[in-house]
């Protein structure tokens, strides 16, 4: 149950803003191994003036933040970095540079899901282990 959490600039279109989701959906089915229908996305688009870069970024800079279950290894997170870039680079045609990402891994009893239940104490139904 990834978290996605994605900050653009304002401005760009309603096909843009969905194959830039669908992008990064795709790069954690396939490097996360996360369910197809497993999808919690948010887009915040932010005018310049609130939304301060280091020199040299561009109009498509894109900063994703992921709030997700701890337990993947490091490889399976190089793997999603690197895809999401592919797949931001293949669908949009973002450089490499204007892609941030970050992951959030809070501990499993930190997730109340399903009712109100600690994510520790449920039975996910796929692995995070990966």
């Amino acid at each position: 149950m990834p978290f996605v959490k994605v900050e653009i600039f304002s401005g760009k279109s309603k096909e843009y803003k969905k194959k830039l989701l669908d992008s990064i959906h795709d790069a954690l089915v396939e490097a996360f191994k996360i369910p197809e229908d497993d999808r919690m996305q948010r887009l915040y688009e932010l005018e310049p003036e609130n939304f301060e870069t280091v020199p040299g970024k561009t109009e498509n800079f894109t900063m994703i933040e992921l709030t997700v279950f701890p337990g993947r290894s490091l490889e399976a997170k190089r793997k999603l970095y690197s895809t999401i870039v592919k797949n931001l680079g293949e669908s949009l045609s973002i450089a490499p540079s204007d892609v941030f990402i970050v992951i959030n891994e809070p501990p499993l009893e930190n997730w109340g899901i399903r009712g109100g239940k600690a994510a520790i104490d449920i039975d996910l139904g796929f692995k995070i282990d990966v």
